[in-house]
């Protein structure tokens, strides 16, 4: 249903279509403006708006409803403002896409831009037009691209690469009006692109808006989005804080010189991107089975499987670490400060959720290559670390390890990487040389960057920098630059004695993978550190759900931002004292059980091409009774640098993990007391 009211507007079967255009930007681009370097992501984007389409039909079901309510979902998730569905007509195409009969027709919000005295508004001002259109490209691309998976055919269509009159079609769809010749939406004042995409798939078609009704709030039960949608403050609000500071109080947060984990860093040794855990399944270290489905794993599920031709298709356009000759402005651009504040705008305005900066130490960078071999020389030495929130919502409803996860995480990384993808052209173009790592391609490690810039600490969950205001539900992106920048420093919100206390992730994995017991010291750092070998296998394998993320949706801090999970992160966080009885609460307050409201995603599991009914679901809730099942004997195995494939080795060869000395490794690592006592 989306989170603005809509169903609360009249509606009638028929109502007049009137030509209308677009609200413009409210300012013009300058010198500096960000419009050049989303003309390249729009460009790639409309490459992909058509395509081929499966060989077979998926099993749908017969329910039309179902069928839009679905497409509408998936375009929410997929951060649309507004989605409707309406039938097309003979006179609607103007070329092309002439066998379909129906349209999904979304709205995409422009990004809240700064004041102009403000950071940023220099390079974001008259930008949001083409901000917006490339966001809304995006979407069309990736839900065009999930119906031809399920075998019909269909087209996206954005502004200036369109078959159909999409401002005609949105108010068919109920989705927009025209007031004195302009497209107005719902409840909101800001401008916006529209996007659709065209199919032979048959759906259930919305009501148009009833001329001259009122698009405003209707009552003041609305206004405060009493019945769950967003509220009517929330734009002026926001109004209110600098976009540079981003949504969450960050700033309210302790700051330390230091992370609250130990880091050696005379002591970590830097490791092969072929050591990474997947990079090794794909060389076939983890055997056969493994090996077979790490190229499909996180993208069985044909919404994920609909982003990867964007996300492969980013990777060249990541930049590099080439020393740029100099613009001749460039002197503008000498207060770091300034620079920071601005670059977090730019990140927030393009969609991030969470911003930091911090030095790209030579340690975080991985050692060589893994396809050839070649070493990896640590070069820019400023880094901006990003987080994208994997969604609440989804996540309410999903069990964490069912087939809706791998389309969480492939969201964020492919929207993260559109976003720094963008902020290093934007960078290049002013004279400072910048690379963005991704997912698909990064030459740094993201945990320790994402811990330095003080975007959240180390948890139990191990291989995980949790945020105390999005929890653990976050995935990373960076951009390294020469650009003069600030650092920020490492936060304490008291997360490591919360997760001291509480064991709710380790008890609730499915592989059993997240230690119950202490942290370890592993290659220089303090760490819960979490059995890779069992959670990566868990992940690649898993036959009825797509990945995993089962930790996240279970862990405490995965609440929603209101107004009792803000009480109660303000308790963790003031009053030591009452962090076990708020863990207990977590339990008994059913906190990590399924929301059914939220569940709105269709299980289906591409085999072969071919979208079909998977042979299983994962359906887990709460099991209060695993950390005495699991947590006597558990046996856990890590691989430090020794354990690792030398130096050099590349996929083609395979290496075989060595799961008793792992274990052996385990058993054997030191405390971080005693280290602690050694170095003191």
């Amino acid at each position: 249903m989306g989170d603005l009211p809509t169903e609360r507007l009249s509606r009638v079967p028929q109502a007049p279509e009137v030509q209308a255009v677009l609200p413009n930007d409210q300012y013009k681009p300058g010198p500096h403006a960000l419009n050049d370097a989303l003309s390249i992501y729009q460009a790639l984007f409309e490459k992909h708006l058509d395509g081929g389409k499966a060989l077979s039909q998926a099993p749908l079901p017969d329910d039309l409803s179902i069928r839009s309510k679905n497409l509408k979902a998936s375009a929410y998730f997929l951060d649309a403002t507004l989605a409707g569905v309406c039938a097309i007509e003979p006179g609607d195409v103007s070329t092309g896409s002439g066998q379909h009969t129906h349209a999904l027709i979304f709205i995409v919000e422009f990004g809240r831009e700064p004041k102009p005295d403000q950071p940023g508004a220099a390079w974001i001002h008259g930008s949001n037009k083409a901000r917006t259109n490339a966001r809304a490209s995006e979407v069309a691309v990736v839900l065009a691209g999930y119906v031809r998976a399920l075998g019909y055919s269909a087209r996206g269509h954005v502004a200036g690469n369109s078959h159909l009159n999409l401002e005609m079609l949105a108010q068919r769809a109920g989705i927009a009006i025209s007031e004195n010749g302009v497209l107005k939406i719902p409840f909101l004042k800001c401008g916006f692109a529209i996007a659709a995409i065209s199919t032979d798939l048959k759906l259930e078609t919305d009501l148009p808006i009833a001329p001259n009704s009122t698009i405003d709030w209707p009552d003041s039960d609305a206004y405060m989005g009493k019945h769950g949608t967003r509220p009517g403050w929330s734009e002026s609000e926001a109004a209110t804080r600098p976009l540079h500071l981003g949504r969450y109080p960050m700033e309210t947060l302790k700051r330390m010189p230091e992370p609250t984990t130990l880091i050696l860093r005379e002591e970590i040794i830097r490791n092969s991107k072929r050591a990474d855990l997947f990079t090794r399944a794909l060389a076939g270290d983890l055997g056969d089975k493994a090996k077979a489905q790490r190229m499909r794993f996180a993208t069985k599920h044909p919404l994920a499987f609909a982003m990867t031709p964007l996300i492969r298709h980013m990777v060249p356009l990541q930049g590099s670490y080439e020393k740029l000759m100099p613009d001749p402005s460039i002197e503008e651009f000498s207060d770091a400060q300034k620079n920071s504040d601005s670059i977090k705008a730019l990140a927030y305005f393009l969609g991030a959720d969470l911003v930091g900066i911090c030095e790209a130490e030579p340690w975080m960078f991985y050692s060589h290559e893994a396809q050839q071999g070649k070493p990896i020389e640590p070069s820019h030495k400023n880094c901006v670390v990003m987080l994208l929130d994997q969604g609440f919502e989804t996540m309410e409803g999903a069990s964490g390890d069912d087939w809706i996860s791998g389309a969480q995480s492939m969201r964020a990384y492919m929207r993260g990487a559109f976003i720094a993808g963008v902020m290093g052209s934007h960078l290049r173009r002013l004279g400072f040389s910048s690379r963005a790592h991704t997912n698909a391609e990064s030459d740094i490690l993201h945990i320790p960057a994402t811990l330095l810039a003080g975007l959240g600490e180390l948890s139990r969950i191990g291989e995980l920098v949790l945020n105390p205001f999005i929890g653990p539900r976050s995935k990373s992106v960076l951009l390294t630059t020469d650009l003069p920048l600030v650092f920020d420093k490492p936060i304490d919100f008291g997360l490591q004695s919360v997760c001291s206390m509480c064991f709710k992730c380790a008890r609730e994995c499915p592989c059993n993978a997240i230690p119950f017991g202490p942290k370890v010291m592993f290659n220089g750092y303090e760490i819960w550190k979490p059995d890779v070998e069992k959670c990566g296998k868990y992940r690649l394998t898993n036959m009825k759900g797509s990945a995993c993320g089962r930790c996240m949706k279970t862990c405490p801090y995965n609440r929603e931002d209101l107004v009792e999970s803000n009480r109660l992160l303000e308790l963790s966080i003031q009053v030591p004292s009452a962090r076990r009885a708020l863990i207990d609460y977590d339990d008994q307050m059913g906190a990590g059980l399924r929301n059914s409201v939220k569940r709105w995603w269709l299980d289906l599991e591409i085999i072969d091409g071919v979208c079909v009914k998977p042979k299983g679901v994962n359906e887990r809730d709460l099991d209060l009774e695993r950390t005495r099942k699991l947590s006597q004997n558990q046996k856990l195995a890590f691989f430090p640098p020794h354990l690792q494939p030398p130096l050099g080795t590349t996929i083609s060869s395979t290496v075989p993990i060595d799961r008793a000395a792992g274990l052996e490794a385990y058993a054997n690592a030191k405390k971080p007391g005693q280290v602690r006592k050694i170095k003191n």
